[in-house]
């Protein structure tokens, strides 16, 4: 199949599960307002109580399509993956309505990282002189906290969409030039698609929410693609892509352990949170995160492109720069 048949194929993939997903939230969104209202508490940026739970419909339409387009095309998804993915997002499901401990919620969601994570290929390495074994260990501690720092990030209205959808695009787009699995981009398509979907449902003031139910599979299947390109040897890049996430939560959580803070409580002291207090819209916050994704990903494409450890190391300062750009403009009350 050439590029364009390629391109159109995974624009068909994505449509599709925009539509499906649309569809289903409109389907589920008496039942969420019935039985799953999000009631604001010291975390919240919201006023009222608001549904919560349309990543049902993200994460089903993501894997119905992306396994359908996986079979009308011969492409084979792992099925540990299958399985994974909506573990985690019931072990959110449970969580979004009757919360769970921390310890017990965590232990289960290393379950769904570590069983994918461990049964990937052996072959698939990014530091070849570690140990298998130390390498997917310490894969499994990096992917529980990214799954984690997805639901961090996730409190905002359109947060994660303007996350994601260039995180997911720009993988298609690398994989359409052969730099990841086919099976891979048809997962960043589905998802990326689904994601589309929610939007007009979450955009300001949002009239549904994710819910843990979403954000935690969101974040696996984030993870599972990254690592993969990370696996194809191109780890500046799968950084690159969610700089802003990674460097957002990483160092919120670090004041706060700093500070002797319960950082495992509800709280709002991310960068996107303290900017909403200082005085920056809701569009605004998300709009300025949407470009910096935009500039990430240019700097991510690059680093394939050039693939070379000095062009590397200067792309992952300047995106690094960006970042702490932003971060320092939402620390501070907005300009007048």
């Amino acid at each position: 199949m050439t590029p364009d048949r390629h391109l159109l194929a995974l624009s068909l993939v994505a449509l599709a599960a925009g539509i499906v997903c649309a569809g289903l939230i409109v389907l589920l969104q008496p039942l969420l307002q019935r039985y799953a209202l999000a009631r604001p508490n010291a975390r919240s940026s919201h006023k009222v109580p608001t549904p919560q739970g349309a990543g049902i419909a993200v994460i089903a339409a993501t894997l119905l399509i992306g396994l359908t387009s996986s079979v009308l095309t011969d492409l084979r998804l792992p099925v540990m993956l299958l399985i994974a993915v909506p573990a985690i997002a019931l072990v959110g499901f449970v969580d979004d309505i009757r919360p769970i401990s921390v310890l017990p919620r965590l232990a289960l969601q290393a379950v769904a990282v570590g069983a994918v994570v461990f049964t990937a290929p052996g072959d698939l390495r990014i530091v070849a002189a570690l140990p298998l074994g130390i390498e997917r260990g310490l894969l499994l501690i990096a992917g529980l906290w990214f799954v984690n720092l997805v639901n961090f990030m996730d409190g905002l209205d359109l947060m994660t969409v303007v996350e994601a959808v260039p995180v997911t695009a720009t993988l298609v787009l690398l994989g359409l030039s052969g730099t990841l699995p086919l099976p891979v981009v048809l997962i960043a398509a589905a998802l990326c698609g689904a994601l589309l979907g929610f939007a007009p449902f979450n955009r300001p003031v949002a009239k549904v929410f994710l819910g843990d139910v979403g954000s935690l599979p969101v974040g696996l299947l984030l993870d599972w693609c990254l690592l993969h390109l990370a696996w194809q040897g191109h780890v500046a890049a799968a950084l690159l892509l969610p700089l802003y996430y990674l460097v957002d939560s990483t160092w919120t959580l670090l004041r706060r352990m700093l500070r002797r803070e319960p950082f495992w409580a509800a709280h709002r002291s991310h960068f996107y949170q303290r900017a909403t207090d200082n005085g920056f819209t809701v569009t605004r916050v998300v709009s300025e995160v949407f470009v910096l994704n935009l500039l990430l990903a240019v700097l991510a494409v690059a680093s394939v492109m050039l693939d070379a450890t000095a062009s590397d190391i200067l792309l992952l300062i300047a995106g690094a720069g960006a970042v702490a750009i932003v971060l320092r403009r939402f620390a501070h009350p907005r300009p007048v």
